[in-house]
């Protein structure tokens, strides 16, 4: 009786050891994981889906604005809106909030300030190419439920926006913006330069900053801010598309709070002529998505510095193959969340993913 009451406690001990080993193992397979969704293709409003831009709001819905229409530079363009509801899968179907009569519209960016207004930023075309566009603007006070009427945010022939604001420490918030030159469409000038609009809430009023130049041009600046006078932005480089054995992402520098800004200079990454973004997260960690390829949109990877952006250790890729992914944007969500959105199929399809900060930290490259 004592033997097989031992025993019995031996077997079931075996049974707890192996069943901790199995749940350890699929808590470490679940922090790697990357959930990757399709949100939108082509079943919903406009063909052509291209930049796209994610918030979450104060009540914690997500909230996604593409623009989207027949072709980039068609006229038939508007910006579209649509909401995932906190606790919830599904995204509502897409609505315009945003169309310029006889003009295309384009680049949307969305974002929640901390006083709970929802701003809505995107570029209004007035010619055949970017060099001939605007940047408009509208607000919601309601949670992005409805929209005010559109205001010209900058009437400078070339200005652009792309990025997602930050709020400086000292309250202000800094708006990415660039200025595009040239009239190839295959091609952007080497007189393309990245700046920020600096918004100071107490008056209303936005400022800009110096313009950061370099050889090729640079543009879509993301910003992160290091310490209360140490700013970084990473920006895509000009150029042309093609096969080339010089592409690389730009990096610009402030040591004055946002005010003024140093000249690009390459970083080690690689950059295909397509849209970066980086991140600050809550632990002080910066992550960067990108291209990481000299002159294809592929593969879009991730990389993330746990010392102030002096070195990116970790890396992942998190799509890859014959396609094209392009213009990602980043957030970190209230929960931890990484989130990122992207393009794909031609510009068609819009794809989330959505993992944790350890599905790149440990992440083992072969």
């Amino acid at each position: 009786m004592n033997r097989l009451h031992t025993l019995s406690v031996v077997w079931c001990c075996f049974v707890l050891f192996v069943g901790e080993l199995y749940a350890d193992d699929v808590q470490s397979k679940l922090k790697l994981n990357i959930e990757t969704q399709r949100i939108f293709g082509s079943e919903h409003p406009g063909l052509y889906k291209h930049p796209a831009s994610i918030t979450e709001l104060k009540n914690g819905d997500l909230y996604v604005a593409y623009y989207g229409g027949s072709g980039e530079y068609s006229t038939d363009t508007a910006v579209y809106g649509s909401r995932r509801k906190f606790g919830e899968t599904n995204w509502s179907s897409p609505g315009v909030i945003a169309d310029t009569p006889f003009h295309g519209d384009g680049n949307p960016v969305v974002w929640q300030a901390p006083d709970g207004v929802v701003w809505l930023f995107y570029v209004n075309l007035y010619g055949d190419t970017w060099s001939d566009a605007r940047v408009k603007a509208k607000i919601s006070t309601d949670g992005a439920q409805t929209w005010s009427d559109s205001f010209m945010l900058s009437e400078e022939r070339g200005s652009m926006a792309r990025g997602k604001p930050i709020v400086l420490i000292d309250g202000d918030y800094l708006l990415p913006m660039y200025h595009e030159t040239g009239n190839d469409r295959e091609i952007v000038g080497p007189e393309t330069v990245s700046y920020f609009l600096r918004y100071h809430p107490p008056t209303q009023k936005w400022t800009e900053t110096n313009r950061i130049h370099s050889k090729q041009g640079n543009l879509q600046p993301q910003v992160v801010q290091l310490t209360n006078e140490h700013l970084v932005c990473f920006m895509r480089r000009g150029g042309g598309y093609g096969p080339t054995s010089s592409g690389y992402i730009q990096r610009s520098e402030s040591i004055d709070g946002g005010h003024n800004w140093s000249d690009a200079t390459d970083t080690e990454f690689k950059n295909p002529n397509s849209a970066v973004d980086v991140e600050k997260l809550t632990n002080g960690h910066l992550v960067l998505v990108y291209n990481d390829h000299m002159y294809e949109r592929s593969p879009l990877s991730i990389a993330i510095s746990t010392d102030q952006g002096k070195t990116f250790p970790h890396r992942r890729d998190i799509s890859g193959g014959e396609n094209s992914f392009a213009y990602p944007y980043m957030i970190q969500t209230r929960d931890g969340k990484i989130l990122v959105l992207y393009t794909m199929n031609y510009r068609t399809t819009i794809m989330l993913s959505e993992f944790s900060e350890s599905a790149i930290l440990d992440f083992k490259r072969n």
